[in-house]
């Protein structure tokens, strides 16, 4: 009884172990404001001139998500302006491959903060799209949801 009750208050103040799932939304539009505050009172602190840019939400409040980027910038932004996310970028350089193998032809480099679209991934790898390129990346290395 001792350890359930235990358990119980570890819970209850890091509810973050019982989780260990981040939601990631992405940007639904090219031009997205980020506020001080949730809602549209508040001013606008900077804007995202990036479709797809994946973001973590952090907080909640009724038709407001609070969100942190990569670069550990935050804010608020309307739900009317986010997606589920498809999205990741790139943590450090990587090799776009063929197929979902290290010793399948390689086809471009992708440079560290290149954002990539998901279109679908097996065990460690992902399928991605960015720019004129197609192609599979290891899932090592990345911010932002893969699956």
């Amino acid at each position: 009884m001792k350890k359930f009750f235990l358990l119980f208050l570890i819970l209850i103040f890091y509810p973050s172990l019982a989780t260990s799932n981040d939601t990631f939304l992405s940007l639904k539009k090219n031009k997205v404001n980020v506020r001080y505050g949730p809602g549209f009172d508040y001013e606008v602190k900077y804007i995202y001139r990036k479709k797809n840019l994946p973001v973590k939400v952090i907080d909640k409040k009724e038709n407001f998500r609070k969100i942190t980027d990569q670069k550990k910038n935050s804010g608020w932004i309307h739900v009317s302006q986010l997606k589920k996310s498809k999205s990741f970028i790139a943590s450090e350089d990587k090799i776009l491959f063929q197929k979902p193998s290290l010793f399948s032809k390689p086809i471009a480099k992708i440079q560290k903060g290149r954002l990539l679209i998901n279109k679908k991934c097996k065990k460690k790898w992902c399928n991605v799209k960015t720019s004129d390129f197609e192609g599979w990346v290891t899932t090592e290395s990345i911010w932002g949801k893969v699956r």
